[in-house]
């Protein structure tokens, strides 16, 4: 990305991270999987013998106090996500010419992309995504075709060998991982724990390797600016540079997550919180830089299929003492929108949940 900072990547003044603002977080809730790792997830929260009604107790605290959580003994082979790590770091150690072979554009999402906005800000950063379903479905949004659908598959490059074996060995691994967790949050709900898998049928979930470069100006940029994530859970796995910043949702400071080895971060997204009527919300968080390590990520984006209209859930819907507080939403076109003006800087606010919210 070069050694002068272009002025595209330079944050606002009060945006910009300083180290003062970030302190290392204490009481990140760190939750053991171990009791759901080899027995199954009862059907309902009452079934729940004692070890696993304890853990859904801490998969609602965190979900209400923090937005996010970190898991331990999660069932993700260790192996596997070195493969796609070290698949990663290979395929962003190609030259330029080599990675744009596979690059993104406006007619296919996936593949490489290397200049992203969040927030009309350019993220340091450079990026691989990947479905993981083959074909992914999404409505066309504008145009003679509006009642059609693109069909998207993966663009997998050339090199280095075993990438594709690594990423879609890791994405079977790493999505059971996804439907054990909303069965767990489901039951925090008062919800029978498989609730919601319907939603996942035809799931538009996508995986993204993300490359962050030394910066040369850390205090002016953001490996990604501040935000939420709009599908349902994300499940983040980290190298041990560190970087991830979340704004404690208690005093709104940002708080470093510090890097627990074979551990991941889940973040409750945005179509959590509708679904559940704002009993649960998504978190806040951006990706810190420095000027002497590369840093690598990835995310697994747990997202419903393109037809699912969002909205509370009625069975968590009171007219009188817990009304619904969003209108319905279809996720594939607000995923599509999101993604058509991520593709390059638009002078206009993304579309966000709050834009569904019922008038009080």
């Amino acid at each position: 990305m070069g050694s002068v900072m272009d002025p595209a990547f330079v944050q606002a003044p009060e945006h910009r991270p300083k180290p003062t603002d970030t302190v290392e977080a204490v009481g990140i809730p760190l939750i053991d999987l171990s009791p759901v790792l080899h027995s199954p997830i009862p059907a309902t929260a009452a079934a729940a013998p004692p070890a696993i009604f304890d853990l859904l107790a801490e998969v609602e605290a965190a979900c209400q106090e923090w937005g996010f959580f970190q898991v331990i003994n999660h069932g993700v082979p260790s192996e596997l996500l070195d493969n796609i790590l070290a698949a990663s770091k290979g395929f962003f150690a190609l030259s330029v010419e080599e990675k744009r072979q596979v690059k993104r554009d406006d007619v296919n999402p996936l593949g490489y992309y290397d200049t992203e906005h969040t927030k009309n800000v350019r993220d340091w950063k450079e990026v691989f995504d990947f479905v993981v379903e083959e074909p992914t479905v999404f409505p066309v949004l504008a145009g003679p075709r509006t009642n059609e659908f693109d069909s998207f598959m993966n663009r997998w490059p050339e090199y280095p060998p075993g990438f594709k074996e690594a990423c879609e060995k890791y994405a079977k691994a790493a999505n059971k991982l996804a439907f054990k967790l909303l069965e767990l949050i489901a039951l925090t709900l008062g919800l029978p724990a498989k609730r919601l898998n319907g939603f996942f049928k035809d799931q538009s979930s996508f995986i993204r390797l993300n490359h962050y470069p030394p910066c040369p100006s850390p205090h002016l940029a953001l490996g990604v600016g501040r935000h939420k994530d709009s599908g349902a859970l994300t499940i983040l796995a980290q190298d041990d540079v560190g970087g991830l910043d979340v704004k404690r949702q208690s005093d709104g400071e940002w708080v470093r997550v510090k890097p627990i080895p074979n551990s991941y971060i889940i973040n409750i997204g945005d179509i959590i919180q509708v679904w559940s009527n704002d009993k649960y919300e998504s978190a806040e968080h951006r990706v810190s830089v420095n000027s002497e390590k590369e840093r690598f990520s990835i995310p697994f984006f747990f997202n419903p299929a393109h037809y699912v209209e969002v909205q509370p859930l009625e069975e968590l819907i009171d007219e009188k003492k817990s009304p619904a507080k969003y209108n319905a939403y279809n996720w594939g076109k607000f995923l599509k929108t999101r993604k058509s003006s991520n593709f390059k800087k638009l002078e206009v606010e993304n579309i966000q949940i709050y834009h569904f919210r019922k008038a009080v």
